[in-house]
C-alpha cells in the first residue's frame, strides 16, 4: 500500500509545474470568461468555475504526464541541479536514431491486447498499476465535460477519450515514451466510466445539485 501511495505522488508532483501554470493562466482569462457570459446572459456560479479550475488543471496534469520525456519534470522541480552531473533539459529528449529504431516495434504496439494479458498473466505490481492507472487518469475526462456542459452524450466521452489518447501516444513515439494500443483501449475506457459515474450521480442526487455547475441564465433560473 505504501508503495502504491510513493507511486501516486511521484506522478502528482510531476503534474504540478503545468497544473499551477493553468491556473495562473485561467485566472488571468477570467475577466474576458466573465464577460462573453454576460453577452449571453449568463451567469457561472462558484461551483462551476471550482468543478473548472480542477478540469483546466487536470488537464494540464495529465499533458504534463503524458506529453514530455519521463522524469523530465523531477529535473524541473530539482531547478536543474542535474547539471552539475551533466544532465541538461534536452537531454530526456531520444536522438533521431533511437527514435527510428523504435519503428521496428510498430507491430508489438498495435498488437491489441497483449499488454493487458500480459499484466493479468504475470499479476506484476508495476504492469497492473500501469493497467489500473491508464484507467482511472482518463476518467475525469469523461466526468467534467458531462458535469459541466448540458446535453453531454456518452459518445463525446468516448470520442474525447479516444481522439485523446492516440494523439498522446503519437507523441510518445517521438520523445522515448512507451507506446501502446492498449493504452487507447484502457483510457478510452477510462473516459467512458468517468461519464457513467456522472450519470450514476445524476441518478442519486437531486437535479438541481448537478445543475450548479452548469451555466445558468440570469434570474435564477436553472436549465434542464
Amino acid at each position: 500500500m505504501l508503495e502504491v501511495a510513493q507511486d501516486v505522488w511521484r506522478y502528482v508532483t510531476q503534474m504540478i509545474p503545468l497544473g499551477l501554470s493553468a491556473l495562473v493562466i485561467l485566472m488571468l482569462l477570467r475577466p474576458m470568461r466573465k464577460k462573453r457570459l454576460s453577452q449571453l446572459n449568463l451567469v457561472s456560479s462558484a461551483w462551476r468555475e471550482t468543478a473548472l479550475v480542477l478540469f483546466v488543471v487536470f488537464c494540464a496534469g495529465l499533458a504534463a504526464l503524458t506529453l514530455f520525456p519521463a522524469n523530465i519534470w523531477s529535473y524541473v522541480i530539482s531547478f536543474g541541479q542535474g547539471w552539475n552531473d551533466g544532465v541538461s533539459f534536452f537531454s530526456f529528449y531520444p536522438s533521431w536514431e533511437e527514435t527510428a529504431s523504435q519503428f521496428a516495434y510498430l507491430p508489438n504496439m498495435l498488437t491489441p491486447f497483449e499488454e493487458i494479458s500480459r499484466a493479468l498473466n504475470r499479476r506484476s505490481y508495476w504492469l497492473l498499476f500501469m493497467l489500473l492507472g491508464n484507467i482511472i487518469m482518463f476518467m475525469p475526462l469523461g466526468f467534467f465535460p458531462a458535469l459541466l456542459w448540458r446535453r453531454w452524450k456518452w459518445w463525446k466521452s468516448l470520442l474525447a477519450g479516444f481522439c485523446t489518447s492516440v494523439s498522446i501516444e503519437f507523441i510518445q513515439f517521438f520523445i522515448g515514451r512507451s507506446t501502446d494500443i492498449d493504452d487507447v483501449i484502457l483510457n478510452t475506457t477510462g473516459a467512458l466510466v468517468g461519464f457513467w459515474i456522472f450519470c450514476l450521480l445524476r441518478l442519486l442526487l437531486p437535479t438541481r445539485f448537478t445543475e450548479k455547475f452548469q451555466c445558468q441564465p440570469k434570474g435564477g433560473y436553472y436549465c434542464g
